[in-house]
């Protein structure tokens, strides 16, 4: 459990409205006695570097370093920060992997205000934050789909190529951000074909895009 008086708290997301947005909303938490901010996953290494912090909110899609492979790290240089995932994305998606990967919590973008708090002080207390929609999002689609694609079937270090490509990144840029070789970008890239039964980039793109991965 973390010590609930002056904590400090990194907020990191790519868009500056929002950063500000959830500054004046958690600020008023009387846990925090210091919020900062950052603006990509390379930031929030920098500033954790140089700083302790307690908590990081984490959006989980932003230029540069891949966020699944950026909170990896965190918890494998800073294993007592607790990290509550942010995201847009559909949770089915994203969750397990985030939550597999270190995260504490996932909270859907779209959450009110007072869910986002009650959240970030389940976190704070040691616990791990589930919605009760995300939890029945999740037990629907263990009824209706058995074996989930995405989930079952590609690795993280796949899903993050797929999703890559689907943004239009370079093999180059991919590799650098996922430390790997742009040779093994492309193994993975095959694999991933073969496991959807794709044949190109266009339908890793289209795929991409009909399964909501991508902004």
């Amino acid at each position: 459990m973390l010590n609930s008086k002056g904590l400090r708290l990194l907020i990191v997301d790519d868009h500056a409205i929002l950063r500000a947005g959830l500054r004046r909303l958690l600020g008023d938490l009387p846990e925090f006695s210091a919020i900062g901010e950052a603006a990509d996953s390379h930031q929030m290494l920098e500033q954790m570097n140089a700083e302790p912090w307690d908590m990081v909110l984490l959006d989980l899609d932003m230029p540069g370093l891949n966020s699944l492979e950026a909170l990896r790290r965190v918890k494998r240089d800073y294993p007592d920060v607790a990290v509550l995932i942010l995201s847009m994305y559909p949770a089915e998606r994203f969750a397990l992997r985030a939550l597999k990967a270190g995260a504490a919590g996932y909270l859907n973008k779209h959450s009110t205000p007072q869910q986002l708090v009650a959240a970030v002080r389940v976190v704070l207390d040691g616990g791990t934050f589930i919605s009760a929609g995300l939890v029945a999002e999740l037990a629907r689609d263990l009824r209706t789909r058995p074996l989930d694609t995405l989930n079952e079937l590609l690795s993280d270090r796949e899903f993050a190529v797929l999703r890559g490509i689907a943004s239009g990144k370079m093999p180059a840029d991919i590799a650098r951000e996922l430390t790997l070789s742009a040779k093994t970008v492309s193994t993975y890239r095959t694999r991933v074909l073969s496991k959807l039964n794709l044949n190109s980039n266009a339908d890793l793109v289209r795929f991409a895009a009909e399964h909501e991965l991508v902004k």
